[in-house]
């Protein structure tokens, strides 16, 4: 995780995902500590219509229209505006065709609740992968590129 932060020269973030980093975030103060520096450190951009004064350090709320506002953000010089957590956004960003790279990564624990990405009903998307791997404890890490709006086929059934 600390190579893929280091990629990132902003990053984007739903309410939700917002307002639980923020909680904690901002106590982690080791400067060693690669992903708290960071977070702490660099711009964040919170998709939000209710959010009015961000306390964090560095944080803006995108106004107006948010698929234009990410399409600034992303054409800005730099490296990654990367999104973690925040499902919802993820699934606007990729109804709008604003994601250049979806990295899943699964964990091998089944926790009997939640939301499974593409299961809000936004619009489906094709992807392909791109590369993949495995950590030691399990976790696998998939990257994936979209690759557009997928065509679907008819299955008989008798």
């Amino acid at each position: 995780m600390d190579s893929d932060f280091q990629q990132a020269d902003a990053f984007l973030l739903g309410r939700r995902t917002y307002d639980i980093f923020a909680a904690s975030w901002p106590s982690a103060t080791d400067p060693d500590d690669p992903i708290a520096s960071r977070l702490n450190t660099l711009p964040k951009y919170v998709a939000s219509t209710k959010l009015t004064n961000p306390e964090w350090a560095n944080t803006s709320v995108v106004e107006g229209d948010l698929a234009s506002a990410v399409r600034e953000l992303k054409d800005r010089d730099g490296r990654e505006l990367q999104v973690h957590g925040s499902g919802r956004l993820v699934q606007f960003l990729l109804d709008n065709e604003l994601v250049d790279r979806l990295d899943l990564l699964v964990f091998p624990v089944i926790v009997g609740a939640g939301r499974c990405p593409g299961t809000g009903g936004g619009i489906a998307t094709g992807l392909e992968l791109d590369h993949s791997r495995t950590t030691g404890s399990g976790v696998t890490i998939s990257v994936y590129r979209p690759i557009g709006r997928p065509e679907f086929g008819e299955v008989e059934v008798n």
